[in-house]
C-alpha cells in the first residue's frame, strides 16, 4: 500500500513557515509514513534554504496532477508569489498574507482534485492577513470557505501527545467573544461537533471512538446551580448522539473531564476551554485538525515567528506531529 500524499503549504513566507515545512519534508519520521508535497513560492523556499543553510533537492510543478515523487527530491507546487511584490522576511506585508492563503487554498484544492490525501499549513500571520484586506478567523473558516462546506459544520480540533496518550480536543466555538460564544452553544451545533468528532477520528482509524463532553459552565452547572445549559442544551446532544450510535458521554466540568481515562477526543464550548489545556500540556508540540470538511486538514498551533524567520533556529516538531496525525496506519 503506498504512502499517504501530504500536501504542505508553506505559510507566511516571511516568517518560519518555509523553514519547517522544508525540514519537515526531509525529516525521516514524515517520509517513513507519508509523501510530502510542498506548496508555495519557489523564490521564497530558496531565501529560506540558503539563509538556514538548509539543502533544497526540489523538483518544481505548476500542475498538481503531474507531480512526482522520487527517492532523495521533495516535489514543489510552485506558485507565484511575488512577481509585484517583494520578500521581506520578518515584516508583516498583505503580499505575504496573500501568499500564505494562496499556498493553502491551493493545497486545499489539489485534495478535493484527489491530487493528495490531506493538507498541512504551516503558520500564517494574521495582521498580514487583515493587511491584504481579507477576513480571517483561523483555519476551520478558511477551509470551509475553500471546500464550499457551511462554515458552522468545520472544526478545530486540538491534538497532543500527554505523556504518552493521544490527547484530542473540539471546540464547538472558536475565535469569538465569550458572549457570543454562549448564544453559539446550542443543541444543534454540539451535536454537530459531537458527530464532526466521530466522523473524523472513524476516518483517522480509530475503532469505537469515544467521546467525553464538557459543560459550559463551572462545574457543568453543578445540577443547575451555575446555569441550566447543560440540562437544556448539552445533555440534550449528547443523547441524540447516542441514539444515533456514537459513544459519547456528559456533560462534564472542564476542570476534571481531561483527566478521564479511555477518552478519544473531547469536545468543549468555547475557545479556552480547550486551548489553556493544550498550551499548558503540550506547548509547541499541538496540531490544529479542521475538521467537518471533506478535506483533512491540519496546521501547526504556533506562530510564524516572524523574528527568528531566516536564522535557522526554527523547530519543526510539531509541523512532523501535525502531519503524523494524518497518517496513524502507517505511523
Amino acid at each position: 500500500m503506498s504512502l499517504p500524499r501530504v500536501a504542505i503549504a508553506l505559510g507566511d513566507p516571511a516568517g518560519i513557515g518555509p523553514e519547517i515545512a522544508l525540514k519537515a519534508a526531509c525529516d525521516a519520521r514524515v517520509t517513513r509514513v507519508a509523501r510530502p508535497l510542498l506548496v508555495g513560492d519557489l523564490r521564497a523556499l530558496e531565501f529560506h534554504a540558503r539563509a538556514c543553510g538548509l539543502p533544497l533537492a526540489v523538483d518544481a510543478f505548476t500542475d498538481a496532477a503531474k507531480v512526482e515523487w522520487r527517492d532523495g527530491r521533495v516535489p514543489l507546487l510552485a506558485r507565484s508569489h511575488f512577481d509585484h511584490a517583494p520578500l521581506e522576511p520578518g515584516q508583516i506585508r498583505a503580499a505575504h498574507g496573500l501568499a500564505a492563503l494562496d499556498a493553502a487554498g491551493s493545497a486545499i484544492r489539489a485534495a478535493l482534485d484527489g491530487h493528495v490525501d490531506a493538507v498541512v499549513a504551516a503558520p500564517q500571520t494574521e495582521t498580514a492577513i487583515k493587511a491584504a484586506g481579507i477576513a480571517f478567523d483561523g483555519y476551520p473558516g478558511f477551509v470551509a470557505r475553500t471546500t464550499g462546506t457551511p462554515e458552522e459544520d468545520a472544526f478545530l480540533m486540538l491534538c497532543f501527545d500527554n505523556s504518552g496518550r493521544e490527547t484530542r480536543i473540539v471546540h464547538t466555538t472558536l475565535h469569538t467573544s465569550l458572549k457570543v460564544a454562549i448564544e453559539r452553544v446550542t443543541e444543534e451545533r454540539v451535536g454537530r461537533a459531537i458527530a464532526a468528532a466521530h466522523a473524523t477520528l472513524s476516518r483517522i482509524g480509530v475503532n469505537a471512538p469515544r467521546i467525553a463532553v464538557s459543560g459550559l459552565n463551572p462545574h457543568a452547572g453543578e445540577d443547575g446551580l451555575f446555569g441550566d445549559e447543560e440540562a437544556h442544551i448539552i445533555a440534550p446532544a449528547i443523547a441524540a448522539a447516542r441514539a444515533a450510535g456514537i459513544s459519547a458521554s456528559g456533560p462534564f466540568g472542564c476542570d476534571t473531564m481531561f483527566a478521564r481515562d479511555a477518552v478519544d477526543a473531547f469536545v468543549v464550548m468555547f475557545h479556552d476551554q480547550g486551548h489553556i489545556a493544550a498550551k499548558l500540556l503540550a506547548p509547541n508540540r499541538t496540531a490544529g485538525l479542521t475538521i467537518g470538511t471533506p478535506v483533512l486538514f491540519s496546521s501547526v498551533a504556533h506562530g510564524s515567528a516572524l523574528d527568528i524567520a531566516g536564522q535557522g533556529r526554527a523547530e519543526h516538531a510539531a509541523m512532523v506531529a501535525a502531519i503524523a496525525r494524518l497518517c496513524p496506519r502507517q505511523g
